[in-house]
């Protein structure tokens, strides 16, 4: 109700899975509550934008500058695909991502999305 507050969580490349997930909630939930130093939300290089939440399944996101790119989390629907030349029902995600590249080469995002979607495609990957 009282507008966008972004958590920044640092150096989550050298934190584990469950330490970000944990800092995640702690951060969203003093989020809430109006209580997050202007130093916790300021200074973010990448943001995550989930409206999956909301039953919205594709949407861009728009970078929120000096950030360099942001994630578009979808929900997940059931769409049926042909899979060893049957048909099967699967749950599908809609992610998408925007780059300033001036920062990131599209090349390079497009390898990030290309291993985002090998590691969501098989989820004992990130923590193993």
């Amino acid at each position: 109700d009282s507008g966008l507050v972004v958590p920044v969580l640092r150096d989550a490349d050298l934190k584990s899975v469950s330490e970000i997930a944990a800092e995640g909630r702690e951060k969203a939930g003093r989020a809430r509550d109006r209580k997050l130093g202007p130093d916790e939300q300021s200074g973010g290089t990448f943001t995550i934008s989930n409206l999956g939440m909301f039953g919205i399944e594709e949407f861009t996101a728009v970078i929120n500058p000096p950030e360099s790119a942001i994630l578009a989390i979808g929900a997940t629907q059931d769409e049926v695909r042909v899979r060893d030349g049957e048909f099967v029902a699967r749950k599908m995600l809609r992610i998408t991502m925007s780059a300033d590249h001036r920062a990131i080469d599209g090349a390079v995002g497009a390898v990030f999305l290309q291993q985002l979607t090998a590691l969501l495609e098989d989820p004992l990957r990130i923590i193993a």
